[in-house]
């Protein structure tokens, strides 16, 4: 007999739209009366091994409409990624609480849990439908156009870039802005959307999917500050050198590294600290100011995209229909139609567990320092409706009188 039980989970770094994405699952479930209890998970995965779960059968239609345009992860969310053993544990806790579908809202390390639940469950012959949701400001899911979360964390980046252009402009200097992305470079590249005149800033980005030369930057830093008398730029925290080799770690003399011997290069300003060392040192420029983006771009409230949040709680809806309606487990993904518009499919597993996208080199440009108007074309409409827009006096000059 049918429990009617599922299970909803938020795993990875926060987005300013993951709950749009737990509120799709909740309601559009509700519509079904097959289900009869929608159980979240508190802290992703951490949470159902420790069977740290809430009934959100009993959340109000409104409250979860509140709590839907709300950023950050609303049942809390883990950086747990489960071997084999612990996805042992997490079906244990499904079979005791009979739940029959488990969704998974995350990028790739949430995916590739999904997949292995997934099999546990067909090894046992356990009835469990197993569905990742797609959410990642990375925008490193493969099989995906992009990625609910990415929009806004882009249109952040723009927006702030844009703002830091300004700044520059007033007091001309060199900025630095460390923006967010191990591997792909999307985010960092979203900075050239802050762009409006052919002077504006950014004027170099630099991202991980090309080598990084520290001579090659100040070079170009160089010839960027003596055409404009002052450098704006973009880049990514994943920048490395031609071994593979993080350029924080280079450059640094110590390095903190993550639980997962990775280098530890969110939330410190240390690249962009070192960067401007290296310029001020090597170019002799004084006004050189570093900024790291860090969190700022994932949860920021009140700067979301407006086509992001839709398309974040369809993705929940839709894994919901895909379950309820069909045969097999999956990652729904989202595919463009069109100039813009987009439909959803649901993939295998397989084709999107544990792997990563990096940027397409028709979206960056041949000299490795700017994005193309692919890109550019690509990313527009993502950033949804209302961006504010920057404007410049007209001046007409006043003749000299003291100092002709």
């Amino acid at each position: 007999m049918s429990s009617g039980k599922i299970l909803v989970a938020q795993g990875g770094g926060p987005t300013a739209v993951i709950n749009q994405s737990l509120a799709g699952v909740v309601l559009e479930a509700r519509r079904f009366r097959e289900v009869t209890r929608v159980y979240g998970a508190l802290h992703g995965v951490r949470g159902i091994i420790n069977e740290d779960l809430v009934d959100l059968t009993r959340e109000t239609s409104h409250n979860l409409e509140l709590v839907a345009a709300t950023p950050s992860s609303a049942l809390g969310s883990t950086r747990d990624k489960p071997d084999e053993a612990y996805c042992k544990e997490i079906f244990k806790v499904l079979q005791a609480h009979q739940i029959e579908q488990f969704y998974y809202i995350g990028g790739n390390d949430s995916s590739d849990t999904v997949r292995i639940v997934s099999e546990q469950a067909q090894a046992a012959n356990y009835a469990l439908r197993c569905m990742h949701i797609p959410k990642t400001i990375d925008n490193d899911l493969v099989g995906n156009d992009h990625t609910p979360g990415f929009p806004s964390a882009a249109r952040f980046v723009a927006q702030a870039f844009a703002g830091a252009n300004l700044d520059n402009a007033s007091l001309p200097g060199v900025y630095v802005g460390v923006v967010m992305g191990r591997h792909a470079g999307f985010l960092t590249a979203a900075a050239a959307l802050g762009k409006k005149f052919p002077d504006d800033g950014p004027h170099l980005i630099y991202l991980p999917e090309r080598v990084f030369s520290l001579e090659q930057f100040l070079a170009d830093v160089k010839a960027v500050y003596e055409r404009y008398g002052r450098c704006v730029i973009a880049v990514s925290e994943g920048i490395h050198d031609a071994s593979g080799e993080a350029i924080a770690s280079l450059l640094a003399k110590e390095v903190e590294r993550d639980a997962h011997g990775n280098v530890q290069l969110s939330g410190t300003g240390a690249l962009a600290d070192l960067l401007c060392d290296e310029i001020k040192a090597k170019l002799g420029i004084k006004r050189v100011r570093g900024d790291t983006f860090g969190y700022l771009q994932r949860s920021f409230i009140g700067c979301v995209s407006d086509v992001d949040q839709r398309e974040a709680r369809e993705v929940g809806e839709k894994a919901v229909q895909f379950a309820m309606w069909g045969k097999q487990d999956g990652s729904v993904a989202i595919k463009r139609t069109g100039f813009y518009s987009v439909d959803y499919e649901l993939m295998p597993l397989s084709a999107v567990a544990g792997k990563t996208r990096v940027m397409e080199d028709e979206f960056i440009s041949a000299s490795g320092t700017d994005v193309t108007d692919a890109f550019r074309m690509y990313l527009r409409p993502l950033l949804g409706s209302g961006l504010p827009d920057a404007f410049r006096l007209r001046p007409s000059p006043v003749e000299k009188i003291l100092k002709r």
